[in-house]
């Protein structure tokens, strides 16, 4: 077993984690909200006001700290006014983006903020620039947010809410370059203008405006945006960005059967985030000292699962997922001077999702524990690290992350992407006398996942951390997740 150096100082921080950097995205599409997240007040699947019960606790348990909604591209053909109200009343419409499904409106406006309320998270609403009007936009901006009397308002009350809710992420637009109209940046942003200027904030309300950003490596795109928005009330710009193993957006490759060669691939994707994030930052930078990043679509996408509708993008959930998702999640911490949000695509049986349900059945994917290992981070403030790298099919193979609390204890997380070596880290801590570390790890063989037969097979347990006369020493398997905290 190799042994790597590794250093910690933290006396030495360097920028604040946002707990928003370990957010989630819910969109209608296939069984993410429908069948996933929500069955209806009348299911025998025990739920609280048609959320199931066990994804509300599943939720909590990660400390989710916000949830974007209601898409992705549905977000450009979604009409809030069609989803509030008596539910037998409520107009239906076609999902033409996902299945083109008929979608009854059933989970809207009060259902989405009622999740949020008993999750405590933020909401995040992706608003309808593509086929919407300014007005629509701004309707439901008073209808969410306004405490006093006005037409919304009180269609609010009528609609069995009395007081207002707290919206502070609004993003106006998704994919305009793309499915949300196809637009070249100068005219989004001339858009972006005009319809930021009637999303006005009400009864104390201050909403966090996002513009749409770039699609991937677009930094054109980032250019001619921010020459236009930077002086109007743009707080962040958006970041997609997909994991795919091909490169090929017609052949994405499978989430189970994969070679080696497959896997690395995988990970070299992931790994150009890091190079994405810091190319966009380098654009916003030059237009701007204030305008944050927000990767709010973010995470692995494979061909569909063999047998299921190609629309509704459900795919299953390894520990390669769970090695992308440690990667992706310690690349915002190291970012997070300009990274203020990020957004797993999606929450529940869609993509890389954390939660996978069939019936009254529920799974954790590998991907949703590593959220929860890593949930120490949020909120936090990042800190200096450093460790010894190998390599692997020409890639870096360690990646890791280090943060202090605001109680005073250290999160470490480390993953090792490398098929074959184990690694031993032997990590100086600066700034700190350890008396105690507690440390869980995550591995198992690559293809391994979490299902509705053999249950949940890739689960976090307890690993063995010594405490030295200088810091920490510990063991990094091949194709494994380890999180530490670290406690005087």
């Amino acid at each position: 077993m190799k042994k790597l150096k590794a250093a910690v100082n933290c006396m030495d921080k360097r920028s604040h984690i946002n707990r928003e950097i370990y957010g989630h995205f819910s969109e209608h599409l296939g069984r993410c909200i429908y069948k996933g997240i929500y069955v209806g007040e009348d299911s025998p699947i025990p739920n609280t006001k048609g959320v199931r019960n066990d994804v509300i606790k599943a939720f909590k348990e990660i400390k989710m700290p916000v949830l974007r909604w209601p898409g992705g591209c549905f977000a450009d053909e979604y009409h809030w006014m069609d989803g509030i109200g008596e539910k037998s009343l409520r107009k239906k419409m076609i999902n033409t983006h996902w299945g083109h499904v008929t979608e009854d409106n059933s989970f809207g406006t009060h259902e989405f903020f009622d999740l949020c309320e008993e999750l405590e998270c933020e909401p995040y609403l992706a608003g309808n620039l593509g086929s919407g009007t300014v007005k629509e936009l701004a309707d439901w901006i008073e209808y969410i947010t306004f405490d006093g009397d006005s037409p919304m308002a009180d269609l609010r009350r009528k609609n069995g809410r009395e007081k207002a809710w707290k919206l502070k992420y609004l993003g106006i637009g998704n994919e305009s370059w793309g499915c949300g109209g196809n637009m070249r940046p100068e005219y989004y942003a001339d858009l972006y203008r005009r319809y930021e200027t009637y999303c006005v904030n009400f009864s104390g309300n201050e909403l966090f405006k996002v513009a749409c950003g770039p699609n991937a490596n677009d930094y054109n795109w980032t250019d001619k945006l921010l020459e236009s928005v930077k002086d109007y009330h743009a707080n962040a710009i958006s970041l997609h960005y997909y994991t795919i193993p091909t490169g090929d957006w017609n052949k994405k490759g499978a989430a189970l059967s994969f070679s080696d060669e497959e896997y690395y691939k995988t990970i070299s994707s992931t790994l150009f985030m890091e190079e994405l994030i810091e190319k966009h930052a380098a654009v916003i930078r030059k237009h701007s000292d204030r305008i944050k990043l927000i990767v709010d679509e973010w995470g692995c996408w494979y061909d569909v699962e063999e047998g299921t509708n190609p629309g509704f993008l459900y795919q299953q959930n390894t520990m390669r997922d769970a090695v992308v998702a440690a990667i992706n999640l310690n690349i915002f911490n190291a970012h997070s001077d300009i990274v203020c949000m990020a957004n797993l695509a999606q929450a529940v049986n869609v993509l890389q999702a954390l939660l996978l349900t069939e019936g009254e059945k529920m799974v954790k994917t590998p991907t949703y524990h590593i959220f929860d290992m890593w949930k120490t981070h949020q909120d936090a403030d990042l800190i200096y690290s450093f460790c010894e790298n190998e390599s692997a099919d020409g890639i870096p193979v360690v990646s890791q992350s280090a943060s202090l609390s605001k109680n005073g204890s250290i999160t470490l997380t480390y993953c090792n992407a490398s098929l074959s070596e184990d690694l031993e880290i032997d990590c100086d801590i600066l700034g700190m006398k350890p008396l105690s570390a507690k440390a869980q790890i995550l591995t198992g063989e690559v293809h391994t996942c979490n299902d509705f037969e053999d249950g949940e097979r890739i689960i976090p347990r307890e690993h063995k951390v010594t405490v030295t006369g200088r810091g920490i020493s510990f063991a990094l398997p091949r194709c494994s997740c380890v999180s530490i905290v670290i406690s005087q």
